[in-house]
């Protein structure tokens, strides 16, 4: 058999091999580059090697000069399926282009989502037909699917683009638009999906996606050990992983490995731009905006690195307009409507803000950061009934993000759900408090509730936890803690700890005079009588109950 025989012999469809037989996953993929690029599909997980056929290159032609009418024109009356798809696609491309001019000559680009393709209900009427008559390949059910997908009618789309992949499976476009419709694990073990090697890729990324990172770390390490150790892709997938979980040394490092094996890569450089900036590493990020617009300054990317460059600079303006021209480049970018919320939020203007963040959510209602900066803003408007909405839909995404449950907390408290905002400060607190807030805030509203032995107990705990976490945060009130600690010991007579708290009082300067007022009433007590430490306070062991306090070991701690 000749190789290019045996090549276009292979089957794209059912026919599955196990990860060992790389040559044939090669093979495969060489199979299925002309049936994309014939239809004008260029981002899918194949490399290029487009067969020209006599009865397209015109249409096809013009297709590649974005005259999608012409080509759409020229393909009337076709009735092969090559040429039935990209007929279909040129009208749905040409309805597209249409919509996006329509929306640059006339509107701003937080509106956009108020033009609409006016070519999808015809295009999906059509489909509909041929779909019934089961006379649809896998390309045109992926473009039924995509027609659905924008019509709103998503649980349509999600059976078509099951459809696709399996007529399909090595088509990564249809899996991707799958994936965007997936919202939580249960649908995604519900999916009925083909035995193909892709699939465990789609895994990965779906985990990643829904904040599996464990399970999506383990799924692209076996991918790595099957023999693609050298796939860029799975490097930045990884990369992201850790972005998603906050270990941001880990992203970094696996983004700057990324840089070195592939310079002049931009995907993904979008999200190593937001490492930097929380890390305020305003060099770097100059010159990675510097690099990116000498590769390519028009890229989605670029404009989101730029405009991350400038956020971190406090020019918000200047941000905000390069978080727009991404958004002219691609309306369905989601990072460039949620750093754009973010932006509007700075500059205090919570009407745009909110516009940017439902914007984020309509092209992916996954983006937990969207639903968190909702919560956010209607937090700035004093409205805490759509705060705690937000919050809840944010804590859905992120369980384990001790930072949606602290919001959560501060929004129930402010509805005076006082139990409810203390179990959720101390699940913040149980989870690994980001922010080191939790205790703070749950110790203040034992405090308010005069609930001292539990106040005095997150208290201590909130000290030992700041001191253990090596550096000293700026919005850390230790002393605000060891004001209360000096109070509760003495109150309690506990007057060695509540001379230590004292005098450590005396470090803080808003806190000396009231130290030092404190030290003068143990000593007059002292003075007066001599009274030993209660065993009430003994230290807690394994059966005592949270609410026992035991006296704060404060010589071990240096603030």
């Amino acid at each position: 058999i000749k190789p290019e025989t045996e090549v276009m012999s292979l089957p794209v469809g059912g026919t599955t091999f196990e990860f060992g037989d790389l040559v044939q996953i090669k093979k495969q993929l060489i199979s299925v580059i002309s049936l994309c690029k014939e239809r004008g599909l260029l981002h899918t997980l194949t490399l290029e090697d487009a067969q020209d056929l006599d009865a397209l290159t015109l249409a096809k032609s013009y297709f590649d000069l974005k005259e999608y009418d012409r080509a759409a024109y020229f393909l009337k009356g076709c009735c092969s399926q090559k040429a039935y798809f990209l007929y279909m696609y040129s009208r749905y491309l040409s309805g597209e282009k249409k919509k996006d001019d329509e929306t640059v000559d006339s509107l701003g680009p937080l509106e956009k989502g108020q033009v609409r393709n006016e070519a999808l209900r015809e295009l999906r009427v059509e489909l509909s037909k041929k779909h019934i008559a089961g006379e649809l390949d896998g390309f045109t059910l992926y473009l039924y699917g995509v027609v659905l997908r924008k019509l709103d009618l998503l649980k349509e789309a999600v059976e078509v683009f099951v459809e696709a992949i399996h007529a399909l499976p090595l088509h990564w476009g249809a899996w991707l638009e799958l994936s965007n419709l997936v919202t939580n694990i249960e649908m995604l073990k519900s999916l009925s999906l083909p035995d193909c090697w892709i699939k465990d890729f789609f895994m990965a990324h779906m985990y990643t996606e829904l904040q599996m990172i464990k399970e999506a770390l383990q799924k692209y390490q076996s991918l790595i050990e099957a023999g693609f150790s050298k796939s860029t892709y799975i490097i930045s997938q990884i990369a992201v992983a850790y972005h998603n979980i906050r270990d941001i040394d880990q992203a970094l490092a696996l983004f700057n490995q990324l840089r070195e094996q592939d310079p002049y890569r931009i995907d993904n450089m979008d999200t190593f731009s937001n490492l930097l900036y929380v890390k305020g590493m305003k060099p770097n990020l100059s010159y990675l905006a510097h690099n990116l617009v000498e590769i390519d300054k028009y890229r989605v990317e670029t404009c989101c690195v730029i405009g991350n460059y400038y956020s971190l600079r406090s020019q918000h303006e200047k941000a905000a307009l390069y978080f727009q021209r991404a958004l002219k480049l691609n309306p369905r970018c989601l990072g460039a409507w949620t750093l754009m919320g973010h932006e509007y939020m700075e500059m205090k203007n919570t009407s745009a803000a909110i516009q940017a963040y439902r914007h984020a959510i309509e092209v992916n209602k996954r983006d937990y950061r969207a639903w968190y900066g909702l919560g956010q803003t209607y937090e700035i408007l004093k409205m805490p009934f759509y705060c705690l909405y937000y919050y809840r839909k944010a804590h859905q995404l992120r369980p384990n993000d001790s930072r949606m449950l602290v919001a959560l907390g501060e929004s129930y408290e402010k509805l005076s759900q006082q139990v409810e905002a203390k179990k959720c400060y101390w699940r913040a607190y149980s989870v690994g408090d980001v922010e080191k807030m939790a205790l703070l805030k749950l110790a203040k509203l034992h405090e308010q509730l005069n609930e001292s032995d539990d106040a005095a107990q997150c208290y201590m705990l909130y000290i030992q936890d700041i001191f253990s976490c090596g550096e000293q945060l700026e919005h850390a009130e230790v002393s605000t803690a060891l004001r209360y600690l000096g109070q509760y010991y003495f109150k309690n007579k506990l007057y060695d700890e509540a001379s230590l708290c004292a005098q450590r009082c005396c470090d803080y300067n808003d806190a000396r005079e009231e130290g030092k007022a404190l030290l003068r009433q143990i000593s007059q007590v002292r003075d007066q009588i001599e009274t030993p430490s209660a065993d009430l306070f003994a230290p807690l062991s394994n059966n005592t109950p949270v609410r026992r306090v035991s006296p704060l070991n404060l010589i071990s701690f240096t603030p």
